[in-house]
């Protein structure tokens, strides 16, 4: 079976955990299954992954915790939750520390495998579509190859999706990115909470660009956003 990418899968239930582990496995992906966040963050820390589907309610250490001390390490790591309970408040959590996508139980391994492969396509795809990697927005660069906005000495590693938003308003500066083209470019879907998210993606590129006066991302309203340069 080919190898598609290694996966860190944190699940408590212990039925549910090996059922998933068995069937990812099944479709070419090498994974490797923790009980707990503790033991979970103990496998991330030995061997590298390429993407995290974490259970949100887990003993010793819960998801979302995992997810942030994941973060520390390795911004760019693509993160799926596993949620039993639809809670606003913890998806939106969860996008506000950089998640990539959430799932709710009950869910079809299908619908499982279809958000980690349209994930791992996007990845794929924004490492050939370098169409201009480098951008001056100002006093700052941006470099979307690397994910660094830089002003002067200082820079900043921003996170993938952050990367992503900004090399989008960038190619389309002073012109409306329709929200839902970029939701659906970034987020493969427009629903509620990836809307939410990427709200909050918006607030956090406009703090990075603060010390520019001459750059501003508006909200156009009913339409999407808009880079002035």
């Amino acid at each position: 079976m080919e190898n598609k990418a290694k996966l860190l899968l944190a699940e408590d239930d212990e039925n549910l955990g090996l059922l998933l582990k068995e069937y990812l496995i099944a479709k070419g992906y090498k994974t490797e299954l923790y009980p707990d966040g503790i033991a979970a963050y103990n496998g991330f820390m030995n061997q590298p992954f390429d993407l995290c589907i974490l259970d949100i309610m887990m003993p010793k250490k819960d998801g979302i915790s995992l997810a942030r001390d994941i973060r520390l390490i390795n911004a760019d790591i693509p993160i799926i939750f596993l949620t039993a309970k639809n809670l606003k408040e913890d998806i939106l959590e969860g996008f506000k520390i950089g998640a990539d996508d959430y799932i709710t139980k009950p869910f079809s391994m299908e619908e499982l495998i279809m958000r980690i492969e349209a994930i791992m396509r996007r990845i794929s795809q924004d490492n050939k579509n370098n169409d201009q990697p480098i951008f001056k927005l100002g006093c700052y660069t941006f470099d979307a190859r690397k994910q660094i906005l830089a002003n002067g000495d200082e820079q900043v590693k921003l996170t993938t999706k952050e990367s992503e938003l900004l090399r989008l308003l960038c190619n389309n500066a002073n012109k409306v990115l329709e929200r839902n083209f970029a939701l659906k470019t970034i987020w493969i879907d427009d629903n509620y909470f990836n809307a939410r998210s990427m709200d909050v993606y918006i607030t956090k590129l406009r703090k990075h660009l603060k010390d520019e006066p001459t750059i501003e991302i508006i909200n156009v309203h009913g339409k999407g956003y808009k880079l002035i340069l």
